[in-house]
């Protein structure tokens, strides 16, 4: 199952040239992650100043392909692809007029934010996030 959002490329995502500063991309996808998660009944607020959890980017591998400028109507896809007991894999996809802007894969990792280590996944999100269609793995971290 695949999350999907839309952003506006905005005045303050672009440098001189009107195209979308790289740097810009990795907040919208930070943003992106953040709708995921509130849309799977865990928002940022709530998870990280009551529960004390959140759940960094480990890695990002990414692919600019082509291309946004101000104005640009994006949509961001986020797939999982491997859940493990604390971490999961997720594969990004931008795109704007059916043309393929960005393509990234990272690993999120729950992590208890005063101890600043990483911890299980809670259980109800551990299901939600499984049955988004990626293959649970118990080996991953």
């Amino acid at each position: 199952m695949t999350f999907k959002t839309k952003v506006q490329v905005r005045f303050a995502h672009v440098d001189a040239a009107g195209i979308v500063f790289y740097p810009r991309y990795f907040e919208m996808l930070n943003g992106a992650v953040e709708d995921w998660f509130a849309s799977m009944g865990c928002d940022f607020r709530r998870m990280h100043l009551e529960q004390r959890m959140g759940v960094p980017t480990v890695r990002l591998e990414c692919e600019f392909v082509a291309p946004s400028e101000l104005g640009d109507e994006l949509t961001i896809q986020i797939t999982p692809v491997r859940v493990g007991r604390s971490s999961c894999t997720i594969n990004y996809l931008i795109t704007g007029d059916d043309k393929v802007r960005v393509t990234a894969e990272a690993v999120l990792v729950c992590t208890d934010l005063d101890a600043k280590r990483a911890v299980p996944w809670p259980e109800p999100l551990q299901r939600q996030l499984s049955a988004a269609g990626a293959i649970a793995e118990s080996p991953l971290p």
